[in-house]
């Protein structure tokens, strides 16, 4: 009877409930006798440390063998699994916050449609718009922002109050602030600039500087809107506090009353500087974001808490949505979405005529952003092509199902 075959074993292969021998002599070895049956993994580390390049396999091949087909299995199903197209899912992820964004305006113009003929409507409405802006913020666990429009030239309040409310939230959950002082960020933040109604049309879209009369009557905005929200007696305190008084503050310039430092309370400081830089974006210069942020720092020292801005900061990035700039492949690009590659976020870019318009993915083509552009520095192609002129909003960034 012709003798069997030895099998070299491999000593990646070793598993437990297998019984091998080892190639050695008993004097080179710690083990008892070179027939060894491997009972736990401290016995396969001792082998592997001997040297030798294979042991002989004496029993166990049927669990070598599912081992290994277990093994070609998993190889089978990860070649089979689709690779993921990072650029379709940026896409995606901004045409949903896109969507999102314009279902929230339209809920917010419903809302302010009832809140004098149906206030618990209004308020149940608004409730509701809130925890929707609540669970898409907590889709992910580091929320980006995504640049938005609701195809306006001018900030209507409704889109207004949405985009601060995004930037208002981003900064309370990057300070931690408890669930029930982000549905009072929010809410406010909705209705924050609602007393414009009561403001005539000729002085609310005036263009240009407003008279001393004019800019007084504005200045009341906040007055009649808590006036309009407080009467139904359904709004929280604090959502009401924030109405009053998101033009106020620390140093006491702001109005209507003049509040300093603790007196305004954190909702409301955090309501006041994502209000203050959303309008910095539609002035009649349209400024950048990196622009506005630029104006907070000069202009509104000591008016906002430094923390605040810090984490204002923090949130935008480096290059904030909206921000037009040159890429290292002598192509321009607006920014779409912040992202954790500060230098290489998604752009709509085009070349410098505005030829060959696209969503770009610097990431993944090795393409960084070289510098911010101002708007004089486009051509009128690329004006074009980038929308360069329009509005910015911002809105968080969708996760879209794959």
């Amino acid at each position: 009877m012709a003798k069997a075959e030895q099998i070299h074993l491999p000593l990646d292969k070793l598993q437990i409930g297998i019984t091998v021998k080892l190639p050695l002599s008993w004097k080179n070895h710690p083990f008892l006798f070179n027939r060894v049956e491997i009972k736990e993994e401290a016995q396969i580390e001792l082998i592997k440390s001997l040297g030798v390049p294979y042991v002989i396999l004496l029993s166990g091949e049927e669990i070598i063998e599912q081992a290994e087909a277990e093994r070609v299995e998993e190889e089978v199903v990860e070649e089979a699994k689709p690779q993921v197209d990072k650029k379709m899912l940026v896409r995606k992820s901004l045409r949903l916050s896109q969507q999102r964004f314009m279902k929230c305006v339209n809920e917010s113009r419903s809302s302010f449609s009832k809140v004098a003929s149906d206030p618990e409507g209004a308020y149940r409405n608004s409730a509701a718009l809130v925890e929707d802006l609540l669970e898409h913020m907590s889709e992910v666990e580091t929320p980006f922002l995504a640049l938005v429009s609701a195809g306006e030239s001018d900030a209507s309040i409704t889109q207004h109050g949405i985009s601060v409310a995004v930037v208002a939230l981003m900064i309370a959950k990057a300070m931690e602030l408890p669930k029930s002082d982000m549905r009072d960020i929010a809410l406010g933040c909705l209705y924050h600039d609602i007393g414009k109604l009561r403001v005539p049309d000729i002085i609310r879209r005036k263009k240009g500087p407003l008279t001393d009369h004019e800019a007084n009557f504005m200045k009341q905005h906040p007055n009649f809107g808590y006036d309009m929200l407080n009467k139904t007696g359904l709004y929280p305190e604090m959502v009401l506090n924030i109405v009053l008084h998101h033009h106020e503050f620390i140093d006491g310039t702001g109005f209507p009353d003049g509040l300093k430092g603790n007196k305004i309370p954190i909702v409301t400081q955090i309501v006041s500087l994502a209000n203050d830089y959303d309008r910095q974006l539609w002035t009649e210069e349209l400024r950048s974001p990196q622009v506005a942020l630029g104006y907070l720092f000069k202009n509104r020292a000591g008016k906002h808490a430094e923390a605040l801005i810090a984490v204002l900061v923090k949130i935008l990035g480096i290059y904030p949505p909206g921000t037009i700039v040159e890429l290292s492949d002598e192509t321009v690009g607006k920014v779409m979405m912040t992202t954790k590659e500060v230098k290489q976020p998604q752009v709509w870019a085009c070349n410098a005529d505005g030829s060959d318009a696209a969503l770009r993915f610097l990431a993944q083509e090795g393409v960084f952003v070289e510098r911010v552009l101002k708007l004089e520095e486009l051509s009128e192609g690329a004006m074009r092509s980038l929308q360069a002129d329009m509005g910015i909003s911002f809105y968080f960034s969708g996760v879209p199902k794959e």
